[in-house]
């Protein structure tokens, strides 16, 4: 629903609970989605657990007890926190209208969304994309289109704003693509696609033709797949770019030898890793594309190599991505370690393979894998059992899976 359409269904609680009509605006809604308000008062806590059938806090709301307890605590769990938290609160509020109803809406205002775009990838490096960073992703991307609304600006920041919502939208289609929710998907990414072409920015189509590629093979649309990911390597900003031709040819050689294209996913690898070497990669780039080194290349690498049947080479490719890994990216850890499992699977060495994946099984207390690392957990489960499930070290496996698959 819209943020409007759910301030008029709580104000109509409120009327019911207190015989007063309720004062909610969509403004209410936002500053929740993005996190300005992080407790509401009493009686919206109660209409919102009404609405929705869950607590304030499963709704993601924090109570100043816990953000207390949070602060005690000490100084790297204290970081934890903030990453998830405090630093996805949206800096950039609608600006204060004036008296005569109009205002000034500048480089500045786009500024502090960009600032909170920067913190949204930051936090999917580390903790994963999911319901929570697509519903602030999205929250954000209003908000950017609500500052076209509110007054005067320049050509250069409205292309600038329809940049922002486009890069947020993204941000959520991604969350949904991780999250194995496709239909959800399918909408973000219709909707960021006409953002970003209204921003006229081939870089950020460039990102959206990568996570369509995505989308479309999860859903074994393989030529989908082949056309979104070719899309994203003629965009304009891969003519310019050798970072960006170099991303965007290793993605196109994982899905070419996804549909056993063999040769032309081997000439295209190649292709990636020669542009990569003569990229510029110390200048200033956009944040979501910061994650793109050498070491994710070589990870990029290693699953072409799997799909070719080159186990061995994929597993030698993988354990050099994680050598070189920034720790930051604990997501693409975890990724990445589940394939090397699957690579020493392929080639028989199943003893190896459980002690690479016990590595990142969830226990007790730790947050479990989400999306596509539970999905890729699920497939070497089933992977050992089939190739050695009598042995004792599998046994073992089968014990800690178990008592992990809640968490999964």
């Amino acid at each position: 629903m819209k943020q409007a359409e759910l301030a008029d269904r709580l104000n109509r609680r409120l009327d019911a609970l207190t015989g007063s009509p309720g004062k909610l605006t969509d403004r209410h809604v936002r500053n929740w989605l993005t996190g300005k308000t992080r407790w509401p008062h009493a009686r919206q806590r109660l209409v919102l657990e009404e609405e929705f059938g869950a607590s304030a806090e499963e709704l993601g709301f924090i109570p100043p007890a816990a953000r207390e307890r949070a602060t005690s605590e000490d100084p790297v769990r204290r970081r934890t926190f903030n990453t998830a938290t405090a630093t996805l609160t949206a800096a950039a509020l609608l600006p204060d209208t004036p008296s005569n109803g109009s205002t000034r809406v500048g480089m500045s205002d786009a500024d502090r969304l960009e600032r909170n775009f920067a913190e949204l990838v930051a936090a999917d490096n580390t903790e994963g994309a999911g319901i929570r960073l697509e519903t602030r992703a999205l929250a954000h991307a209003q908000h950017a289109l609500d500052l076209q609304a509110v007054g005067q600006a320049s050509a250069r920041v409205r292309r600038r704003l329809y940049y922002l919502a486009a890069a947020f939208t993204g941000t959520a289609l991604w969350a949904a693509v991780e999250s194995q929710e496709p239909k959800r998907a399918k909408g973000h990414l219709n909707t960021a696609l006409r953002l970003a072409g209204m921003a006229a920015s081939s870089e950020m189509q460039m990102r959206l033709w990568g996570h369509a590629a995505l989308l479309s093979y999860q859903q074994r649309h393989l030529h989908d797949a082949l056309a979104a990911a070719d899309a994203g390597r003629r965009t304009y900003v891969c003519r310019q770019d050798g970072l960006f031709r170099s991303l965007a040819s290793a993605r196109l050689a994982g899905i070419l030898s996804a549909v056993g294209e063999d040769a032309a996913a081997q000439r295209t690898l190649f292709h990636a890793e020669k542009t990569y070497e003569r990229a510029e990669t110390a200048e200033q780039r956009p944040a979501w594309i910061s994650f793109f080194d050498r070491a994710e290349l070589d990870g990029l690498a290693a699953l072409v190599m799997a799909r070719l049947g080159r186990h061995a080479e994929s597993e030698a490719r993988l354990h050099r991505t994680l050598s070189q890994l920034r720790p930051e990216l604990r997501r693409n850890r975890t990724y990445y370690t589940i394939h090397l499992a699957l690579a020493q699977l392929a080639q028989g060495e199943a003893d190896q393979a459980v002690a690479t994946a016990l590595r990142i099984l969830p226990t007790d207390g730790e947050p479990g894998l989400s999306g596509r690392n539970k999905k890729l957990m699920h497939q070497f489960n089933r992977g050992v059992m089939q190739v050695a499930s009598g042995a004792g070290f599998v046994i073992e496996w089968q014990d800690r899976f178990s008592e992990g698959e809640k968490e999964l």
